[in-house]
């Protein structure tokens, strides 16, 4: 049974997702539990970010994996962008991230913790219930971030590590091409690849005495804790 959340003002909150069912699903509850509210809708960035700067809403509410803009490619990479954005540029907005992939947060977890207002996450998983408490404490500027893994494990995420990783495997380097694109030596290339084994808990020793490819069980690794897609 969904709980009639009661507001003594009347927001404006915009929700972003590609998908059109989840869209308006979530919409049609919105507006039941809060029927005052000022409710807008947007399938991609490009209208999120326009509707963001006309409209300048108390609470955006956006998954991860966005389109662009209008037939372009559904990418968690747009919504980090967004968010990004968000962040940087506003913030007076409070904001709930609702997504199956809310552990790749931990890429941006640096101006998360700067943002003055309101930041929750939500995984699409939750009940409508707890969902809705979760847009409650975001319209009252909480912070919630518990169910990130990476950031509750307190995994320190270094940017350089991040760009070695795209490299890697998004771009497909070895790592004297990845040396010489970053402009550090092969030498320091390893020593990222060091200090990013240990953060995730690798152990080399034990995994070149099975045999195993340490390079392939660090990309699996990185991707279940939301460091690449």
């Amino acid at each position: 049974m969904i709980q009639h959340l009661q507001q003594k003002v009347s927001p404006k909150i915009l929700l972003v997702d590609s998908y059109e069912i989840f869209l308006s699903g979530t919409v049609k509850i919105l507006r039941y539990c809060y029927p005052d509210a000022k409710i807008y809708a947007a399938t991609t960035v490009e209208k999120a970010l326009y509707l963001i700067a006309k409209i300048k809403p108390e609470l955006v509410i956006t998954d991860i994996c966005v389109a662009q803009n209008i037939g372009g490619a559904i990418q968690i990479n747009n919504g980090m962008q967004l968010l990004k954005k968000l962040l940087t540029n506003y913030p007076q907005i409070n904001i709930l991230v609702q997504s199956t992939y809310i552990n790749t947060l931990v890429r941006i977890k640096s101006e998360i913790d700067k943002h003055p207002s309101g930041f929750v996450v939500a995984d699409k998983c939750l009940s409508t219930q707890e969902t809705l408490n979760r847009v409650n404490w975001a319209l009252q500027g909480l912070t919630h971030t518990k169910d990130i893994k990476a950031i509750n494990s307190g995994i320190e995420l270094k940017p350089e590590w991040l760009r070695l990783l795209n490299l890697a495997f998004e771009e497909g380097l070895q790592d004297k091409a990845i040396a010489a694109h970053i402009c550090v030596s092969e030498r320091m290339v390893r020593h990222y690849w060091y200090k990013l084994q240990e953060v995730l808990d690798i152990n080399i020793d034990e995994l070149k005495n099975q045999g195993k490819n340490l390079r392939v069980i660090t990309h699996i690794r990185a991707r279940e804790e939301g460091f690449i897609d």
